[in-house]
């Protein structure tokens, strides 16, 4: 015969207390004695108790889970995010949903007004237009955004793109570099304030920048855009991509056409991505601070639920810049 499993009114017995005092206790309405606390937890770990999230849900009205939304989660990037965002959940005893928009606004509507249903809150990294994510707040839940969606009463994580632009444009000048190209991905939020750091600092010496786009912020996104950038009218003799995946496509195939990198072309990216340093010759990049934002996002999350949160706003991180030999003279 199977064993039936513990229930909250065995642990009361079996602890001393009642069954309202377990409850709030483990769903943590209400502090008692440490005698108490100390004999209901021991019980707990004795029978075998778990925690009916459930019915957990019913009395408190939250699931204790967290919805975090992002773009691609192949992209090294995203997975830092990812990664912070659950250390810092999983240190309050929430768990984390992640949903994987897979680059697409299509469906990007659909996919998180299914997730808001089944979180208490939402991180979103979207492409959808600022001009139509009010609905978002429609929800009921608290978001916080990756990016600058300049609109009030919004709460945002991100880092200044504009200033890590600027310190690769300024860092590959510094290196003699005349004929900067900047190969960026229009559909992305970031990507307007990524083209102007790069833009002024390239003017500032006097520059014009060289303007070229990828179908998908990806490897292969980079490695087709490459021929017709290195070959087309204004060949320049370095890349800035929009992001480190773009770069690496980009430079695995200047190099299979038989261009020296550094030599003929200097590459750069952004994001700072674990196999960036392992690349031959390792790339050039600016550390934009992915997993600081995942956990600052989900840090203000935590506190937006318990009511202690800040003024909505921007949360800015200085980006930090990663020189290495994809750029050297």
């Amino acid at each position: 015969m199977t064993k039936r499993p513990p229930t909250i009114k065995d642990v009361a017995a079996a602890a001393g207390v009642s069954i309202a005092t377990v409850s709030k206790f483990i769903n943590g309405q209400q502090r008692f004695s440490p005698g108490v606390e100390a004999r209901v937890t021991e019980t707990i770990a004795t029978l075998g108790y778990r925690l009916n999230q459930q019915a957990r849900s019913m009395v408190t009205g939250r699931t204790r889970t967290l919805g975090l939304a992002i773009l691609d989660v192949r992209n090294p990037h995203f997975a830092n995010i990812v990664k912070g965002a659950n250390r810092v959940a999983l240190a309050h005893d929430y768990n984390l949903l992640v949903v994987d928009l897979e680059e697409q606004t299509s469906h990007e509507r659909h996919l998180l007004e299914a997730l808001s249903g089944r979180v208490d809150g939402l991180i979103v990294s979207s492409r959808v237009p600022d001009e139509a994510i009010s609905w978002l707040s429609d929800l009921g839940k608290p978001v916080i955004f990756f990016g600058n969606l300049q609109r009030e009463g919004v709460h945002c994580v991100r880092t200044d793109g504009h200033r890590a632009a600027s310190m690769l444009g300024r860092h590959l000048v510094g290196n003699g570099r005349k004929k900067i190209a900047y190969l960026g991905f229009t559909k992305a939020r970031w990507n307007a304030e990524r083209e102007a750091g790069l833009r002024e600092a390239v003017a500032e010496a006097g520059l014009s920048l060289i303007t070229h786009s990828v179908d998908w912020p990806t490897l292969d996104g980079g490695q087709q855009a490459c021929s017709s950038l290195l070959f087309g009218a204004e060949r320049p003799d370095a890349v800035v991509a929009y992001n480190d995946l773009v770069a690496i496509g980009f430079m695995h195939e200047a190099q299979a056409l038989g261009v020296n990198v550094p030599v003929d072309v200097a590459v750069a990216g952004f994001d700072d991505i674990p196999v960036a340093r392992f690349m031959q010759p390792a790339l050039t990049t600016v550390n934009m601070r992915s997993e600081e934002q995942g956990e600052a996002a989900m840090t203000r999350l935590l506190a937006i639920l318990s009511g202690k949160a800040e003024a909505s706003g921007d949360q800015l991180f200085e980006p930090r810049l990663v020189p290495r030999a994809s750029t050297a003279r």
